[in-house]
């Protein structure tokens, strides 16, 4: 029996939900927030208490988008090493990891480890 889109996407928000229950980003410890999508992959560095998006990266910026495509392991390192510079270039050393509702596996898990070694810690 296969599941609709729908319904798939349905229970990543369910389960991003629940995640979100008990994950929020502070001044000193913002918000590490994953989206993907079938082409491509963004990362933010969130601060929940003021609402403030800290630092940014996607697969869809033109700087990463001609190294090739965006929906590949290799574009998510990219993108984790990205957001980790632009964080640390903001003064953001420690961040709290939300993954999205998604499986900690595969071009999550790539670009969670990229931004490891760029220097954030988790």
């Amino acid at each position: 029996m296969a599941m609709t889109a729908r319904h798939k996407r349905a229970l990543r928000v369910r389960r991003h939900v629940r995640v979100r229950k008990r994950i929020s980003g502070t001044s000193a410890r913002p918000r590490l927030s994953v989206f993907r999508s079938a082409r491509h992959i963004s990362a933010q560095v969130i601060d929940d208490t003021t609402g403030r998006t800290v630092a940014a990266a996607s697969s869809v910026e033109p700087a990463l988008r001609q190294a090739g495509t965006g929906g590949n392991i290799d574009a998510a390192r990219a993108v984790g090493r990205l957001v980790a510079e632009r964080a640390t270039g903001a003064g953001v050393k420690q961040v709290v990891f939300d993954r999205g509702g998604y499986k900690y596996h595969g071009r999550v898990a790539a670009m969670a480890d990229a931004a490891r070694q760029a220097g954030l810690e988790f």
